[in-house]
């Protein structure tokens, strides 16, 4: 299966290469700065070729383009997993710029890499796209307010899965939303309750399961559905 993920240099999108290998797949990693990515360099030597990194800005409208147009002609899963977020980023310190750039990258640019593959998404006649979003997207389950940028970004992301769900079904694309939790990564800080290999694990596994009477939905690691 030809996977395509995107921030790979660490924390949740590393893993899911290293499992997306693990279990035979090919692998188009695109990390912003592939020179300094020296994990995922590790992991393309190992991998026999079935492991190629990119260089890849999500934010950049052209440099999405030519990276899609590097990729083969059929792709089957997509992990629209780069993200940003900035602290700290509670009302007194909300820098409006810093939220417009967050926002463009956990947001806009999942729906620009999606619409750049979506041909390549069409041929395989039964491809996946799986935004990578938060609970802290969850308008329903905001009970202490704060993180402004993020949790704008995410719900929007959500919204966007939501209308690719209606749209892509009767090409044969699903479309998900996944929240990983709250993951021991250099986002997530030491405190987090869930390790990183945890949550991917859960997360490729859900994506497995998933079909369409489920697309355009919001899903947890463990496969429960999430509140809007």
């Amino acid at each position: 299966m030809n996977v395509v993920i995107t921030g790979t240099n660490r924390g949740i999108g590393l893993e899911l290469v290293r499992q997306c290998l693990s279990r035979g797949d090919t692998v188009h990693a695109g990390v912003r700065a592939p020179a300094q990515a020296t994990d995922l360099t590790a992991l393309a030597e190992g991998a026999g070729g079935r492991l190629r990194v990119h260089a890849l800005d999500v934010a950049d409208a052209a440099g999405v383009r030519a990276f899609a147009e590097s990729l083969p002609e059929v792709i089957h899963l997509l992990i629209n997993n780069a993200g940003v977020r900035t602290r700290p980023d509670d009302l007194a310190d909300l820098d409006v710029d810093d939220l417009t750039r967050t926002f463009q990258v956990n947001a806009v640019a999942a729906l620009r890499m999606t619409l750049a593959l979506l041909p390549r998404l069409r041929a395989a006649g039964g491809a996946k796209v799986a935004n990578i979003s938060s609970n802290l997207g969850s308008i329903t389950d905001n009970s202490w307010g704060g993180a402004y940028g993020y949790r704008m970004s995410k719900a929007a992301l959500n919204m966007a899965t939501r209308s690719l769900g209606h749209d892509l079904k009767d090409a044969g694309i699903l479309a998900f939303a996944l929240s990983p939790g709250w993951v021991r990564t250099d986002m997530g800080g030491s405190e987090a309750p869930t390790a990183v290999e945890t949550s991917v694990a859960g997360l490729l596994a859900v994506l497995t399961r998933l079909g369409p009477d489920e697309t355009g939905g919001f899903f947890d690691f463990e496969g429960h559905r999430l509140d809007w």
